[in-house]
């Protein structure tokens, strides 16, 4: 049941992080404060197609 996520820079708009989710208990998109290597700094990365 879980499925593979991929989570963008909400700044440089690039992908950097992959992670899985429950799809059942988060049906939202998954966002999260990680580290951006192109932007140097922490940065919100949210959930992509």
């Amino acid at each position: 049941m879980r499925d593979n996520v991929i989570l963008a820079c909400t700044e440089c708009k690039r992908r950097n992080y992959t992670t899985t989710k429950n799809k059942k208990t988060t049906p939202g998109k998954l966002e999260f404060k990680k580290y951006c290597r192109f932007c140097g700094r922490h940065t919100p990365h949210k959930e992509t197609k």
